[in-house]
């Protein structure tokens, strides 16, 4: 199968990488990688990274603007997505072949070739791993990319999803000799404001009567706090972790429309099918959807509250 990549990368005169709006460290990563190291090795292939962009992580790159004739004919790449609703920029119809590379628990069969391992703690890794398998070349840069998705999605290398795998492939990457107290320095420090909005998400959250933490944020409230969407969906819902007795919690945050954003995550158990449920996904320890309502998303909690009490009855 990897093979096959390779052969339909040599085929190619066109190559366009897509991956899940609203991207994280590890899609930005994955993708920004893989373009980098295809077009080192092709350095006359056309090779575009498409798709919307988060503020958060304007450090890594920016963006391709695309011409729709540029797809005719076209090899598309869609990274670090389990489902084809959640990819940015629909035009990946118009390609003539697709590749999905993703790490996530599977959802939904797509592409002319899939690639899922969940046995990857990144898609950033998996693609590192591809990267090396079919003997593609990277630069300084492409190296930094990967490394920064495998950072991102290991939470540090902190997961449980992190093996012996993820350091050797860590490893090879540092080897190119970029500078990591960069990469941390983007990822993890914080402005003023944001460690003060920090502190007030730190007061703010409940709990249910099973220790199930959750924080709840209205539309006007993200109007006060003057911030994107994702600082607060994304960035805040770890307020609640790493705190002793709670094995579970969830950030709510509403959108302009009404849409409630939910981040759901679990140090002890696996939340993945209440996200699935209702209509997201994600991983074992971390998934994530978006619902209609609050009414809906109070649901959810009520979910996640019985999957605490039915394992403490148990």
């Amino acid at each position: 199968m990897y093979n096959t990549i390779l052969k339909k990368i040599r085929e190619s005169k066109t190559i366009i990488i897509h991956r899940h709006s609203r991207p994280d460290g590890d899609a930005l990563g994955s993708q920004l990688g893989l373009k980098d190291a295809i077009k080192t090795t092709f350095p006359n292939k056309k090779v575009y990274a498409v798709g919307d962009m988060v503020q958060r992580y304007a450090f890594m790159g920016e963006m391709d603007e695309v011409p729709t004739e540029e797809y005719k004919g076209a090899l598309i790449f869609i990274l670090d997505s389990g489902e084809l609703s959640i990819v940015s920029d629909d035009r990946y119809k118009l390609g003539s072949y697709i590749v999905k590379i993703d790490h996530h628990i599977f959802k939904e069969s797509f592409g002319n070739i899939e690639i899922v391992d969940t046995t990857f703690e990144s898609c950033a890794g998996l693609i590192a791993y591809i990267v090396d398998r079919i003997r593609l070349k990277l630069s300084v840069y492409g190296a930094k990319m990967l490394f920064t998705g495998i950072v991102t999605d290991s939470g540090r290398f902190r997961y449980d999803s992190t093996t012996s795998r993820t350091f050797d492939i860590a490893s090879r990457l540092l080897k190119y000799g970029f500078d990591t107290n960069e990469i941390y320095n983007n990822l993890y420090l914080d402005t003023l404001d944001m460690v003060r909005l920090r502190a007030k998400f730190t007061l703010k959250f409940k709990l249910t009567e099973q220790n199930v933490a959750y924080i709840i944020t209205t539309k006007d409230e993200m109007k006060e706090y003057g911030v994107d969407l994702f600082s607060v969906s994304r960035n805040m819902v770890n307020t609640m972790g790493g705190i002793k007795g709670i094995d579970v919690w969830a950030n709510f945050t509403e959108a302009e429309d009404g849409c409630v954003y939910c981040e759901i995550r679990s140090s002890k158990y696996n939340i993945n099918p209440i996200a699935e449920k209702y209509g997201g996904g994600g991983h074992k320890a971390a998934s994530g959807c978006c619902v209609k309502d609050f009414e809906t998303a109070y649901k959810i909690l009520d979910d996640l509250n019985n999957i605490v009490k039915e394992n403490n009855n148990g």
